[in-house]
C-alpha cells in the first residue's frame, strides 16, 4: 500500500515521535451491523475508543487504541499491542498480526504513527481500564461504516484554513480526523469502498 493522503499537513519526521496504533478486525457474536446493504459480513467489527474528554491531545475523539513506543518495545507491533492491553485490556496473545501501514503524520500531537493491522482469533473481554486515558472501548461494525448513509465529510476551520475530511457517524458515535482517514484509506485499498455523498458535510466534533 502507498502513503494515503490524509487531510493532516505534513510535518517535520525527524523531529517527531513515534507511535503505533492497533486496527483490529474482528467477528461480532451477538451485534450485527443494522446496515441491510451487502457490503461485508454482517458481522465483521472493529476495535475502537474513545479518549477521555480530560486528555491534552485529541480529548474526547474516537481512535484506534495505541500510543507511543516505548524503547522496551521490541517493534511497532509490539507498541501497539502494548497500548491495547493497557487501555481495553485484550489478550495480545489472542491478535494475528496481519501487517502494517506506511507511518503517517499525525502533527497535533507530533507523532508519526504506524497503524498494524490485526485479526482477533481469539477474543477476550474488553473494558476501560483507567478512565483518566478512555471514557470507553467500543466495537462498531464494518458494515455499518460503509455504508454511505454513515457517511459524511467533517469540515474544521482552524488558523484560517478550512480543512475537510472522512467522517463516519454509526450509533451515536462519530469517528473523524485521523482515525476516518485511515479507515477510509484501508477500505479504499481493500476494495470494500462504495461511492457515497462527499458533499454531505457536519462540523468536526471538536
Amino acid at each position: 500500500m502507498g502513503r494515503p493522503s490524509l487531510w493532516q499537513p505534513p510535518v517535520d519526521s525527524a523531529a517527531t515521535r513515534k507511535a503505533a496504533v492497533l486496527m483490529l478486525f474482528g467477528a461480532l457474536d451477538d451485534v450485527p451491523a443494522a446496515s441491510a446493504k451487502p457490503l461485508v459480513s454482517a458481522d465483521l467489527d472493529i476495535l475502537l475508543i474513545e479518549r477521555a474528554a480530560t486528555l491534552n491531545d485529541h480529548p474526547g475523539q474516537v481512535a484506534f487504541p495505541g500510543g507511543g513506543v516505548d524503547p522496551d518495545d521490541a517493534s511497532m507491533a509490539a507498541a501497539a499491542l502494548r497500548e491495547a492491553e493497557e487501555e481495553t485490556g485484550l489478550d495480545p496473545q489472542g491478535v494475528d498480526v496481519l501487517g502494517l501501514l506506511p507511518e503517517m503524520p499525525l502533527p497535533v500531537s507530533n507523532f508519526m504513527v504506524t497503524p498494524v493491522l490485526g485479526w482477533w482469533s481469539r477474543q477476550s473481554p474488553v473494558e476501560v481500564v483507567d478512565y483518566g486515558e478512555s471514557a470507553q472501548v467500543f466495537r462498531l461494525p464494518v458494515r455499518d461504516l460503509l455504508d454511505p448513509d454513515n457517511r459524511f465529510t467533517a469540515v474544521l476551520a482552524r488558523d484560517g484554513q478550512r480543512y475537510r475530511g472522512p467522517a463516519f457517524t454509526v450509533n451515536g458515535v462519530v469517528v473523524w480526523g485521523f482515525t476516518a482517514g485511515i479507515l477510509s484509506y484501508v477500505f479504499q485499498e481493500l476494495e470494500w469502498d462504495v461511492p457515497w455523498d462527499e458533499t454531505r458535510e457536519l462540523p468536526a466534533p471538536i
